[in-house]
């Protein structure tokens, strides 16, 4: 099925079901139904069942899902059963939070991070090198790169962003302030933390004005 056919929505909650589902493997469980899942997600076991359903369903009628097929099947979707090569472009203080936070247990694992600043030349981040950005073509002609992670200012993202594209660099988790104009082959999943504050301020203002 193509991917363009499943709606926007369903994505964004295969990962909290990848999450969710890991944990109860973790806790033992062998199987659980549609029911059981959605006390644990807060999400209705109808909206459960058309999400994979779109994915085939997954689930036996009286008996439910069985918790790692179900968990190794959504991992395949998403695509975390293989290895997924990133490179942080930018050594601050977000960009070395990215380096210390394990995401290779989901298969990403951060090659290199790139910065400007000498005084960083040849340190490690939690092992992984940092280099120098007129260090990254030659990087990524012999190295295998599929994700740029982009955590620098937003007045210099857009050059960055064109130099790794020229580079053949098809995906980009950007955090700068700055949605990116990409050509069509390319991927970009940009995430601006502002934003989801101001959905929290919301929630908590609409609960406010619900007690009164």
């Amino acid at each position: 099925m193509e991917e363009r056919q499943i709606s926007k929505a369903v994505i964004k909650r295969l990962p909290r079901y990848y999450r969710y589902l890991g944990e109860i493997l973790n806790s033992g469980v062998e199987r659980i139904s549609s029911g059981e899942l959605s006390n644990k997600m807060q999400v209705t076991a109808s909206q459960i069942r058309q999400d994979l359903n779109n994915f085939g369903g997954f689930g036996q009628q009286g008996y439910g899902y069985n918790v790692k097929y179900l968990h190794d099947e959504i991992g395949k979707i998403l695509g975390v059963n293989r290895i997924h090569p990133m490179i942080i472009i930018g050594g601050g203080n977000f960009g070395h939070a990215l380096a210390n936070y394990d995401f290779e247990k989901d298969g990403f694992v951060t090659k290199a991070i790139f910065d400007v600043r000498p005084e960083l030349d040849g340190t490690a981040i939690r092992g992984i090198p940092v280099m120098m950005m007129d260090q990254l073509e030659d990087f990524i002609a012999r190295e295998p790169v599929e994700i740029a992670v982009l955590t620098l200012p937003k007045s210099r993202v857009v050059e960055v962003a064109h130099r790794l594209t020229r580079c053949g660099i098809k995906a980009f988790w950007n955090f700068a302030h700055l949605d990116l104009d990409v050509p069509e082959d390319v991927v970009v999943e940009n995430v601006h933390l502002s934003d989801s504050l101001m959905q929290l301020s919301y929630r908590i203002s609409n609960y406010e004005e619900e007690q009164r």
